[in-house]
């Protein structure tokens, strides 16, 4: 055999073409399309081929199902996080507006109260606001925005919705000083709603307690008594409101009893109080026998004694 007929030898036999497989495989998927849309004969074998080959499709689609999801919780988590932030700054503006919206629902109802009371009242009251509170916690006074320009004079009375709030000690030409009947050198003439006892009450120094000194053991006060003043001082109005009897300590080893009470004004609550008009003066009170009985001698007409 020689070389030439050993390049031509064929040690596999090639087959048809690779036009005619192409025509040949054609046909054939043409046919199976048509059997399987006209008698259904590949639909099981089609649903078996899908059990076997969808593991491998997941698999398949895995990565990016994975890197989508990633994607998708890192997003969502900023989008939370910017949400959770712009929340947070809504409520705390909320909540001061919430805040400030009742603080103006409780000072409406307190110039209400004051409006009433100042029409009701027999007597003629200013409004003032309070402009500065006394630095020393010692001192129990206020300044308010009224003072000489407005008529407001030393000794008037200082009111609230509820009571008594304090006593106008020192005018300036725009500012009042005004004393607080908790002030440890306040006195205040009252009167037992109950049963009309007069007695005096004082201040104690503390914002939220007053003491009514100088009473017997016996003395008809009890706890829940309402004490208002008396109208016998000629500063405070008769019928104000001023304490309530919280505590009484009687005991036999001291002359008088003890008795704690607590204001009913707010003396440390409200920014807007009422000035009350100075009560008219009461009459002086007449001299005693024994001055009657000196009054002549001090005269131009005295007679000169003999000594």
């Amino acid at each position: 055999m020689t070389l030439e007929d050993t390049r031509t030898l064929r040690f596999f036999n090639r087959g048809p073409s690779g036009w005619a497989r192409l025509i040949f495989f054609s046909v054939l998927s043409l046919l199976l399309l048509f059997v399987d849309a006209r008698y259904r004969y590949l639909e099981s074998t089609r649903q078996v081929i899908a059990v076997v080959i969808y593991p491998f499709q997941r698999l398949t689609a895995l990565p990016g199902e994975m890197a989508s999801d990633i994607g998708a919780y890192f997003s969502l988590q900023h989008h939370l996080l910017a949400d959770n932030t712009q929340l947070h700054l809504q409520h705390d503006a909320d909540a001061a507006q919430l805040q400030q919206l009742q603080t103006l629902q409780a000072e409406n109802a307190q110039l209400h109260a004051l409006l009433e009371l100042k029409q009701r009242a027999g007597y003629t009251m200013q409004a003032a606001q309070i402009a500065y509170v006394e630095r020393d916690i010692f001192k129990r006074k206020l300044f308010v925005d009224k003072g000489a320009q407005a008529n407001v004079q030393a000794g008037q009375a200082v009111v609230d919705n509820i009571g008594v709030v304090g006593q106008v000690t020192r005018v300036y030409p725009w500012l009042s000083e005004v004393t607080l009947v908790t002030d440890k050198d306040n006195a205040v003439p009252i009167q037992v709603v109950r049963n009309g006892l007069r007695a005096v009450i004082f201040g104690s120094g503390n914002i939220s307690e007053l003491e009514l000194r100088y009473q017997p053991l016996s003395a008809d006060i009890e706890v829940g008594d309402e004490l208002v003043t008396s109208g016998m001082d000629g500063t405070y109005p008769p019928a104000l409101p001023v304490a309530k009897v919280i505590k009484i300590e009687r005991d036999s080893a001291y002359p008088f009893a003890h008795i704690t009470c607590v204001p009913l004004a707010g003396v440390d609550r409200h920014r807007t109080l009422l000035i009350v008009s100075s009560v008219p003066p009461l009459p002086e009170l007449p001299p005693s026998e024994a001055e009657s009985k000196e009054a002549p001698r001090s005269g131009k007409n005295a007679k000169r004694v003999k000594p």
